[in-house]
């Protein structure tokens, strides 16, 4: 069985590439726990759809203000120079292209940028929400997730299956076994698990695997998921 990074290591390894004073939106779930890892010396501006700018860490259990709370209904904290403004003004940010980053979870990614994150089909969420708009609206989108679905299918594929987010939108994947960037419509290794070896990684991965360079080894440090 191939050994994989957990959600954390797949969120530290994302934080290692968001710069100082970016102005970064964070997807519901999964990807706010990029925001725990931010490098030392360097401190993102976290923007959240409900109208928050430069949130904080999470508040201490008990110490949570309920008035205070980001876009998935999670209590946070402000650091100085929050602002707080209207949602209608959060998404004219969003739209305006004032974000640097996006950072968002999937159900799959297509080899050419597709993105498909917020329906799995008739049964799924009735609705895209905020994620269409900031696919298109950040100066770069990148992806967190598993390299495969809790029953081995691949979730980086050749086209997506299932509705999409976004066209042609996504530029970086990091995923539990690899980071890849894509590049002319194709999926470009750049770091993948030193034990893991190109050709099973090709096996778990739905579309062609490219490289243009060396491949580095991915290390992470040890992580709790809590």
């Amino acid at each position: 069985m191939t050994i994989k990074l957990s959600n954390a290591q797949i969120a530290w390894r994302a934080a290692q590439d968001i710069a100082d004073g970016a102005y970064v939106n964070l997807g519901i779930g999964f990807p706010e726990m990029v925001a725990q890892y931010q490098p030392p010396g360097r401190q993102a501006i976290f923007h959240t759809e409900n109208g928050i700018l430069n949130f904080g860490e999470a508040p201490a259990e008990g110490k949570e203000d309920w008035d205070l709370i980001n876009a998935g209904k999670k209590a946070v904290t402000m650091n100085p120079g929050a602002a707080f403004f209207h949602h209608a003004d959060s998404f004219a940010m969003v739209r305006g292209g004032h974000l640097d980053v996006a950072i968002l979870g999937a159900y799959q990614v297509a080899e050419n940028g597709d993105l498909a994150n917020w329906s799995t089909g008739p049964r799924g969420v009735p609705a895209v929400g905020g994620a269409m708009d900031l696919v298109h609206g950040a100066k770069r989108v990148a992806v967190i997730t598993d390299h495969v679905t809790k029953d081995g299918q691949p979730k980086l594929v050749k086209c997506c299956t299932l509705p999409l987010t976004g066209v042609g939108c996504v530029t970086r994947v990091y995923t539990s076994l690899a980071v890849l960037d894509i590049k002319d419509g194709h999926f470009i290794l750049r770091e993948k698990l030193p034990t893991l070896s190109f050709e099973v990684l090709q096996t778990q991965t739905g579309a062609e695997l490219f490289s243009d360079g060396p491949v580095v080894d991915l290390i992470v440090p040890e992580l709790s998921n809590d």
